[in-house]
């Protein structure tokens, strides 16, 4: 089994949509049960709280199931326990790297450099484009898929 975390600030929009893509994905490749998938939030903002409207309608205007979530905040012990934790943004990495006492297995990657690049995926919470922020998603998700040899 391969654990996956997903990580933006709040998990309630970036890090849920890229769990719900990446498990529709695994569902839709026939290999799911070689995966946990899951997501977590940087800061303790939104704990609790379901995801954004926002991504809830871009997920369902793509034909993507929305997996059913509630905010929470990743620990140290979750961080043990996973082969990959994945950042959305600069500020994530950041962030993640002082409360994960620097990544001492270092798990931790970007989304968005499986597929080459250096771009942070831009949080819809302060653009309002879900549309934008879903493109980059699947991006960073199939080539991660591609990196881990499926």
């Amino acid at each position: 089994m391969i654990k996956i975390l997903f990580i933006c600030h709040g998990n309630i929009c970036r890090s849920t949509m890229a769990q719900s893509v990446f498990q529709h994905m695994v569902n839709g490749a026939g290999i799911a049960d070689e995966f946990v998938i899951d997501s977590f939030a940087t800061s303790t903002e939104e704990i609790g709280n379901p995801p954004h409207r926002g991504t809830v309608n871009k997920l369902r205007e793509v034909g993507v199931p929305l997996v059913p979530h509630r905010a929470k905040q990743i620990t140290y012990r979750d961080y043990t326990e996973a082969d990959y934790v994945i950042g959305m943004d600069e500020w994530n990495m950041r962030n993640l790297s002082r409360m994960l006492k620097g990544d001492p297995e270092r798990k931790l990657h970007k989304l968005l450099e499986f597929s080459g690049s250096c771009r942070d995926i831009a949080d819809p919470w302060y653009t309002g484009n879900f549309d934008e922020t879903y493109d980059d998603i699947i991006e960073g998700c199939e080539a991660l898929l591609e990196y881990l040899g499926y």
